[in-house]
């Protein structure tokens, strides 16, 4: 299917129509069956492929290396066992204070509403985690609520999961009718890759949800290339914006993927000609299945120092680590600190 049709077509049907096989994602993209090695069906079983058609169409057909295709093909190396990386890296078990709830920083705590995504990136450091346990149902949200009102120094709520924006916009709306119904919440944060892996999900209703909001809306995208940004989604991104939401952007960095000082470059350049300012530039969390993504902490500083050169300071995102534990996010620059 062209590019043009997935603009034309409803997110529901992108949802309801991902690739899962393997196979059938390499079969389109031109590249032979070998390209997956032994014991990547095995990987593709543990940690299922997920991958919107919308987003394969900007894959290069044909390049076993092709950076989008990097970060959803299943690989045997997710098999090998590392021991600094584990099923919960950033202790989200101690964090997760009751169902749908991780409260690790002081005014602010999270949410995860669903265990679904619309794409499974190989790195996520959730992939292991136990959503079906966790998932809040709709008699859940009076303990919610009263968890929050017996924090009074919350004031800001993060939707996360899974991915929320693969809720419909009746759910959205219905939460966040919720949380308005809290004097002391003032924000709401909504972390997600589906606007873009799958720009159609930007539609006018969700559009119209989040601007009529009485909270302030923050919207957090993850794109790690600029190739992910073609035109498309850069104007239904821009259409958030336009309503005067503010939209930021989070990366990991990833060897093989985007482990280039041009290359990060070119993205932050990408986002703002989306009206997106890169956020975080996140050091690859540890977990399980994702060694073969991690970078040395020399390369990381080397690639940090030319970013530096590279770009403005209003483009240059904050690299951080995320460490167990902590109540906030580890700035990193410079090898002493890694």
């Amino acid at each position: 299917m062209t590019h043009y049709l997935y603009q034309e077509q409803n997110w529901q049907a992108q949802l309801s129509d991902l690739i899962t096989d393997p196979l059938e994602l390499l079969n389109i993209l031109e590249l032979s069956p070998e390209q997956l090695l032994s014991g990547a069906l095995l990987a593709s079983t543990q940690f299922k492929l997920r991958v919107p058609r919308a987003f394969v169409t900007r894959m290069q057909k044909g390049n076993p290396l092709d950076p989008l295709l990097l970060q959803v093909l299943p690989h045997h190396l997710e098999l090998e066992e590392h021991p600094d990386f584990v099923t919960d890296p950033l202790g989200e078990e101690q964090a997760n204070q009751q169902p749908g709830v991780l409260h690790k920083y002081k005014t602010r705590f999270l949410l995860t509403l669903t265990g679904a995504c619309a794409v499974h990136c190989r790195y996520c450091f959730r992939r292991h985690f136990p959503y079906q346990e966790n998932l809040p149902k709709s008699e859940d949200w009076i303990n919610i609520q009263h968890y929050i009102q017996s924090q009074p120094d919350i004031n800001e709520v993060i939707l996360s999961g899974g991915d929320p924006l693969t809720l419909s916009n009746r759910k959205i709306k219905l939460w966040i009718e919720r949380l308005e119904s809290i004097p002391q919440l003032k924000f709401l944060r909504i972390h997600s890759r589906v606007p873009i892996v799958m720009p159609n999900r930007v539609d006018e209703e969700l559009i119209s949800i989040l601007k009529n909001s009485r909270l302030r809306i923050i919207l957090v995208v993850h794109s790690n290339h600029a190739s992910e940004l073609d035109d498309f989604t850069c104007r239904q991104l821009q259409q958030l914006v336009a309503e005067k939401i503010t939209v930021f952007n989070q990366a990991v960095l990833l060897k093989g993927v985007n482990d280039h000082v041009q290359i990060l470059t070119d993205l932050s350049y990408r986002l703002f000609d989306a009206g997106v300012l890169p956020y975080y530039l996140h050091v690859l969390d540890k977990v399980k299945g994702a060694h073969h993504f991690d970078l040395n902490s020399q390369d990381i500083d080397s690639l940090y120092q030319g970013l530096l050169a590279n770009l403005p300071g209003y483009l240059v995102p904050k690299l951080v680590r995320e460490i167990a534990g902590e109540k906030n996010k580890t700035p990193l620059f410079g090898v002493s600190t890694f």
